[in-house]
């Protein structure tokens, strides 16, 4: 029997853990989340730290372990500032006695120790603000400055760590790309879990607006949207919330519109009904666009990052070629000369589905499990040879 899956096999008695850098709300790698423990239904959750009602109630079905920063006073609202004491938080949780680690990571969950047990790490990236993304960050001349005094050895820290993961997994080629070149390490490639039966096209037509959606965080660029949107003065919704709205608002003009948080039904409804929706961040995957394509509604793209693995340019949407307002503004203008229709847009999606996640995964880890399977009889057997 393979340690890790085996088809038809009943794991109830399995002790896995699927260890996630924090869980203070749901985005992208909390839905990764919430696959992987469909996997594996009697999993116990670890995380650095745990803000009760703020992930999905699936997610919070399961044994959640946190680390003894969750236990620091005001954590959910100060931890972005408390990231050098996340290597040693990590390092404290205990997993040894599992049959199966699982790390989600975006930051340090990977760097868990283990002993012996097996750990497959997701990664959705190598910790951005450490290595090539600072720029994306729009941090203080404080921040800066610490951060300029810790990189190099939360860079050691990062690397290290990463010798004490099995299998890399990447969620996208982007990602492993990342993975080869500050880890030295190999990875294989399955996209996020998308939704493919919630979001839909809803055959109603499209209204006279543009969208932008996602966390109100600088390297989402929405700043950019608004600048191009300001000029054009044609409609723009933005839905999402971050730290980021009150200079958004200030900059807006009149026709951009703020929609702040919105359910996925409400998301739903404003990709059924949005002439294209505007990325224009550089984003390690991107699950948004994918949501957008799978309801339907193009996708006006900055020509980088995951975006060139889920976006077709010409079929499903547009891309422009450098972040600037002007580009977008052009990208636009071709996007508005174009026919598109729904069923076009969508038509890839469901290679992004929930269940192809699902499939995916479980073969990368039986495959895995098969070669380690045959690795050990023909050691068993070079020691018979030996000894007979």
């Amino acid at each position: 029997m393979g340690l890790w899956y085996s088809p038809g096999t009943d794991y109830t008695d399995m002790r896995v853990a699927v260890i996630h850098d924090w869980l203070t709300g749901m985005r992208g790698g909390e839905r990764v989340l919430e696959a992987l423990l469909e996997l594996y239904p009697s999993a116990t959750v670890h995380t650095l730290f745990h803000q009760r009602g703020s992930v999905s109630p699936h997610i919070e079905s399961h044994p959640i372990v946190t680390s003894w920063l969750d236990s620091v006073p005001g954590i959910y609202r100060c931890y972005r500032n408390l990231l050098p004491l996340f290597p040693f938080a990590v390092e404290s949780l205990d997993l040894t006695g599992c049959d199966l680690v699982i790390s989600s990571s975006h930051a340090v969950a990977k760097g868990v120790r283990c002993g012996k047990t097996p750990h497959i790490c997701y990664c959705h990236t190598p910790m951005r603000y450490v290595w090539d993304a600072e720029q994306d960050y729009d941090l203080s001349l404080v921040r800066k400055a610490g951060m300029a005094m810790l990189r190099s050895r939360l860079r050691r820290w990062d690397v290290a760590s990463a010798a004490r993961v099995d299998h890399f997994i990447a969620n996208s080629r982007f990602v492993r790309d990342r993975i080869r070149k500050y880890y030295r390490r190999d990875a294989d490639v399955v996209h996020p879990p998308i939704d493919t039966t919630f979001f839909k096209p809803s055959g109603r037509g499209r209204d006279d607006f543009y969208l932008a959606a996602g966390a109100l965080v600088p390297y989402k660029r929405f700043d950019l949207a608004i600048e191009a949107f300001n000029k054009l003065g044609k409609r723009l919704v933005i839905a999402g919330a971050g730290p980021e709205l009150d200079t958004l608002r200030d900059m807006a003009s009149s026709n951009v519109e703020f929609r702040g948080w919105v359910t996925d039904g409400e998301l739903r409804r404003l990709y059924q009904s949005a002439r294209a929706l505007v990325f224009p961040g550089r984003e390690d995957f991107g699950m948004i666009p994918v949501e957008a394509q799978a309801c339907g509604c193009p996708v006006i793209a900055y020509r980088g990052g995951g975006s060139l693995e889920t976006v077709q340019d010409g079929l499903s949407g547009i891309f422009f070629a450098e972040q600037n307002a002007d580009h977008l503004i052009c990208a636009i203008r071709k996007f508005e000369t174009l026919l598109w229709s729904d069923d076009r847009v969508r038509h890839q999606v469901e290679m992004f589905s929930r269940e192809a996640f699902k499939t995916r995964i479980r073969k990368i880890l039986d495959e895995r499990q098969n070669r380690q399977d045959q690795q050990d009889r023909t050691k068993r057997t070079a020691v018979a040879l030996q000894t007979a």
